[in-house]
């Protein structure tokens, strides 16, 4: 079974301290989120761009403290930059993060487990700052086989990706550290409420059309942490990013963007670049 290696990176991004200071100010942290479908047959391109908002959930490995969360937390003993947001399976999302990746899945059924990888664009207009946020990368789906004793192809992407981007911070931490657990207190952060809509009937089908209708309800809250159908179809998706811009506007005198690029190397981590907005 693969383990969390964690980045060799020695400090955070240069953009980030900027940007959680940013999104802190909104008071809802909802981004777009932009994905790409495969084009139905004859199309002129091979993909169409698909957008929806999404709420930003932290940076993966750094969930807020929330009083009202009962689930078991891991240690703090990684960081990232890496923005996560939460989704049902059944959503359009997921499917599409699978067939726009390396992996070009080709039926939702290959799309169920962890994996993905499909190239994204999240933006925030973020107006108390007067700045626009845009994060360029690829996302992965961390799902309920993600510590499965016999690991899928999805399961090793998602350490391997995701794990490099994770940066120890405590090292005699690392062997107690769960994916499982941080995927559970994910869960566990959401409101009842919220975490009801996972046991909705299925997204987007006629409502004519027949549903396990003793399993799935609108308006349902679920209180328990491991509720076998909510969590079924609990997500949480992971954006590695690759690209990062920050155009402030709030002074039209003095508005620039800045331009994150990731280069990965030893002592350059993010290559920077000012421009005209």
């Amino acid at each position: 079974m693969s383990t969390t290696a964690g980045s060799q990176a020695k400090a955070p991004a240069p953009w980030k301290a900027d940007f959680l200071s940013h999104i802190s100010k909104m008071p809802s942290p909802e981004f777009v989120l932009s994905t790409l479908q495969a084009a139905p047959a004859g199309s002129p391109t091979p993909y169409i761009p698909r957008a929806r908002f999404c709420i930003f959930r932290g940076m993966w490995a750094e969930l807020p403290e929330n009083k009202h969360n009962e689930a078991p937390m891991n240690e703090r003993v990684y960081e990232s930059e890496m923005p996560t947001f939460t989704s049902d399976v059944r959503m359009e999302k997921i499917p599409q993060l699978f067939a726009s990746s390396a992996g070009h899945a080709k039926s939702v059924e290959q799309a169920q487990g962890s994996g993905g990888g499909g190239p994204v664009e999240a933006v925030w207009w973020v107006k108390e700052t007067g700045t626009q946020w845009r994060i360029k990368g690829k996302a992965f789906v961390v799902g309920p086989d993600i510590e499965d004793a016999e690991e899928s192809s999805g399961v090793r992407t998602v350490k391997s990706e995701v794990g490099k981007g994770m940066r120890c911070v405590k090292e005699e931490g690392k062997e107690g550290w769960s994916w499982k657990r941080e995927l559970a207190a994910q869960f566990g952060n959401n409101s009842p409420g919220l975490r009801g809509t996972f046991r909705a009937p299925p997204p987007g089908r006629p409502v004519g059309e027949p549903y396990d209708d003793k399993e799935l309800e609108l308006g349902t809250k679920v209180e328990d942490l491991y509720d076998p159908v909510a969590r079924k179809n609990f997500r949480v998706v992971i954006i590695k990013p690759e690209e990062v811009e920050a155009t402030d506007i709030s002074d039209p005198a003095t508005a620039r963007r800045h331009r994150y690029t990731y280069v990965g190397k030893e002592g350059e981590e993010w290559k920077v670049e000012e421009t005209w907005p």
